[in-house]
């Protein structure tokens, strides 16, 4: 299965065309706002308004053999500790190798940006070099857990 961190996402849209391609179950999950897919793969999973129930919702049923699609680093972490592959909306890949710098990284952007209120800026825009990685890395993650799952096809 491939769950999507379906709030502020950019790539909602090519993770259900690969999830089509290899016939998996794609869960998009946000706290509403979203236009449902007409797509019978595609399950449109609306959670309360909160703060990380999106987050909570994906890492209680993440587990081996799926992939998780998040911008979010400590959804990330939790569902890598859980055996999932979690690719951000760049395609790159958090693995157990490197979620302990990426989590590191995080919190010392956050200290900074906490103690220098101009520090505020968001990143760069997203790209379509970034939409084209996406769709590589997600393509290797579903070949991968297929193969770990022993259904190669």
């Amino acid at each position: 299965m491939i769950y999507v961190d379906a709030d502020a996402c950019p790539v909602k849209a090519e993770a259900e065309k690969v999830a089509t391609r290899h016939g998996l179950k794609l869960f998009i999950v946000s706290n509403g706002g979203l236009r449902p897919s007409q797509n019978p793969l595609v399950e449109m999973v609306f959670v309360a308004d909160g703060p990380d129930v999106a987050d909570m919702w994906i890492a209680e049923r993440a587990g081996p053999g799926d992939v998780v699609v998040t911008g979010d680093i400590p959804l990330a972490a939790k569902c890598v500790e859980a055996g999932a592959r979690v690719l951000k909306h760049n395609g790159e890949a958090l693995t157990r190798a490197n979620i302990g710098n990426v989590l590191a990284t995080r919190d010392l952007m956050a200290d900074l940006r906490a103690a220098d209120p101009f520090r505020q800026g968001g990143g760069r825009a997203f790209s379509r070099a970034d939409r084209s990685r996406f769709l590589e890395g997600l393509e290797r993650a579903v070949q991968s857990a297929k193969k770990e799952a022993g259904n190669g096809d």
